[in-house]
């Protein structure tokens, strides 16, 4: 008995949607300086327990990374916002 070809079933991956090139949304806004006196928009950048999130999650180049990292801990020193946090969302 010859296997049909349509029972002949391969392991590949599904067909993935192309997912969204991540771009550094401060390039892509102009903005040339990170506030750290302005918690809201920093919080952006933070989790529900309060740590700053990644490059690769975030998409921000290396050059603004170094600025939204050193603007929250600038935030975090003056109380703005928290070290560690419970549910911060």
């Amino acid at each position: 008995m010859a296997a049909q070809n349509s029972e002949i079933r391969y392991l590949t991956p599904l067909t993935v949607d192309a997912q969204k090139k991540k771009y550094c949304r401060f390039k892509k806004a102009g903005i040339k300086y990170v506030d750290y006196k302005d918690p809201e928009f920093l919080k952006k950048f933070l989790n529900e327990q309060g740590k700053i999130y990644p490059r690769r999650i975030t998409g921000n180049s290396l050059k603004f990374q170094r600025r939204v990292a050193q603007a929250v801990k600038r935030a975090r020193h003056l109380a703005l916002l928290p070290y560690v946090a419970d549910l911060m969302k």
